[in-house]
């Protein structure tokens, strides 16, 4: 990578301080914990702006979440079963209303083995 490869970006020294934490903690430069991280954050700006018309979370419970599928114009039901997310429209535990319960800031709170 060159000079002319990277930019420079002002945040401020809170977010740095944490950014630093982070990095650390997982072993791995400033640089590319950042760039990861902002990538990762793309992708799932990607998927939502995807799947947002065909897709919409209803409710996040403890243990299951709830969304409309505008496309097949059904509730989709995403439950935890055995410490892993099923979804009872599909009967899958990967599919499409998988992949967008991943991308919900709420998942944070769901204790789920297939987080990754």
């Amino acid at each position: 990578m060159t000079r002319a490869d990277i930019v420079t970006v002002d945040i401020e020294r809170k977010l740095h301080e944490k950014l630093v934490k982070e990095a650390k903690d997982n072993d791995v430069s400033l640089r590319k914990y950042v760039n990861e991280l902002l990538l990762a954050e793309m992708q799932k700006n990607e998927l939502l702006a995807k799947h947002i018309p065909k897709i919409e979370k209803i409710s996040v419970d403890d243990d299951r979440v709830i969304l409309k599928d505008n496309i097949k114009n059904r509730i989709a039901e995403i439950i935890i079963q055995k410490g892993e997310l099923l979804c009872q429209l599909c009967n899958q535990k990967d599919c499409v209303h998988i992949g967008f319960v991943f991308s919900l800031p709420e998942l944070a709170g769901l204790k789920v083995q297939n987080l990754h």
